[in-house]
């Protein structure tokens, strides 16, 4: 059995992360990725013709983790086409209009919510400050939004678009989770569609993986599906792989998605509220899928309500003088993403003119090692059980984007979960004599 200061399960940017930390001061640290490849659920591939993001995708400035470490490691961002036409459905009908006018019709439910964001959430990257938040966080997207003054289309639209943040049905998605992303926004709902889609990594994610990865000297095992992990009455604990491997442990690191958590035998077992957490599941239950459309399209983007097998599509880039589309769906047991004929008929919704060529995507939901899209809370989960799953279990500590404090969901929450343990799993080793 091989021996490590540190064992770290996944090896997404939490993992690589803490990993490093540790690592660059002087601690052993192996990393088991169950996958053939590190990024977690971002995965940058060859498809359609060119390099695509899978998975996780955007980055912003406004992101202080994932800024501070792209300016680490040198790497350079691009900007999204920005739309030059917006297409809606509402009322059962497709409308088009500029992008002025779309945001005007979302803006008087966009404007409250992002307002009331800031009173809920006077410390964006501290969300359990008020303890008065079950006021809100029983509450869903879909119930603050028919409590509003709106037209059916302001209310109609401004749901469509709430579902696409959280890439599931607005009837799950908790209303606190949507304040705490205005919030870390600074309250600005502009500035927030900015950083959820503004700009990405010219290189990809996977080269922010690759360079956090290669500044350490973390020894990194892919293929190591973790099975089991057993603490031992001395404080550490034996971590197992499905092919009969044991690592000793004096600290362990679990980066699974909270859909996942299930599928290791934690002994002792985990707390009730940690598996409480697993058992409900997050909100995200969607899809993200490329299309490749005839021709050089005109930047545009496209909203609908998330009983749409397509709740989202946005112009990225050309290839080849055609046209990629990335698109979100609320429900992939709806829509399969390589499904080139239901993409196809979903896109008419908004637009009869393109001509899909072929389409590309992966099914995170039905993904062993996944089981969600970017994690997203339902009412009630962020207070519920966000500190509980930031508890550490003995020897064991969890870290995520599913388990941020700011910008949970996203790249720069998995990189601050990933610092935040990394420091507390160091302490431990230096309390311990480490």
């Amino acid at each position: 059995m091989d021996s490590y200061d540190v064992v770290v399960i996944g090896a997404g940017f939490a993992g690589l992360v803490a990993a490093r930390e540790l690592a660059l001061r002087g601690h052993a640290v192996v990393v088991l990725e169950a996958r053939d490849r590190i990024g977690g659920r971002t995965w940058t591939d060859e498809r359609l013709g060119r390099r695509l993001e899978m998975g996780g995708t955007w980055v912003h400035w406004l992101q202080p983790h994932v800024w501070s470490e792209i300016t680490r490691y040198g790497l350079r961002v691009e900007a999204s086409p920005v739309a030059q036409t917006v297409h809606w459905i509402a009322g059962g009908n497709a409308h088009e209009g500029s992008p002025a006018e779309f945001n005007a019709l979302i803006a008087p439910a966009m404007d409250r919510l992002a307002a009331d964001s800031r009173t809920w959430f006077p410390l964006p990257h501290e969300p359990l400050h008020r303890a008065d938040l079950d006021w809100i966080d029983h509450l869903s997207v879909a119930d603050y939004l028919s409590g509003l003054d709106l037209t059916p289309a302001e209310r109609e639209v401004t749901t469509g678009v709430w579902a696409e943040h959280f890439n599931g049905p607005a009837a799950v998605s908790g209303l606190a989770q949507a304040m705490r992303w205005c919030a870390v926004a600074s309250g600005n709902w502009q500035l927030l569609h900015q950083a959820t889609s503004g700009h990405r990594l010219t290189e990809g994610t996977a080269a922010l993986a690759g360079a956090i990865a290669a500044d350490s000297d973390a020894e990194l095992r892919l293929g190591s599906v973790v099975t089991s992990v057993a603490q031992d009455t001395g404080g550490g604990a034996t971590v197992t792989t499905a092919d009969g491997s044991r690592f000793a442990a004096r600290q362990v690191i679990c980066t699974l998605p909270l859909n996942v958590l299930d599928t290791i035998d934690f002994q002792p077992a985990l707390p009730a509220a940690k598996l409480a957490a697993n058992a409900e599941r997050t909100a995200s239950q969607g899809l993200k899928t490329w299309i490749r459309v005839r021709g050089e399209v005109p930047p545009f983007t496209g909203y609908a309500p998330d009983d749409h097998d397509l709740t989202f599509v946005h112009t990225e880039c050309t290839v080849d003088g055609d046209t990629l589309l990335v698109a979100f769906g609320t429900r992939a047991a709806d829509l399969a993403p390589d499904d080139v004929e239901g993409v196809t008929r979903a896109l008419r919704a908004w637009r009869e003119d393109l001509e899909v060529l072929d389409v590309a995507g992966h099914d995170w939901m039905s993904d062993a090692f996944a089981r969600e899209t970017w994690p997203m809370q339902r009412p009630g989960q962020l207070t519920a059980y966000l500190a509980a799953l930031q508890e550490p279990h003995g020897a064991v500590r969890f870290a995520g984007s599913d388990v941020a404090t700011g910008w949970a969901g996203f790249i720069d929450g998995a990189i601050e979960s990933g610092l935040r343990v990394s420091r507390a799993a160091r302490s431990a080793l230096r309390g311990a004599g480490a």
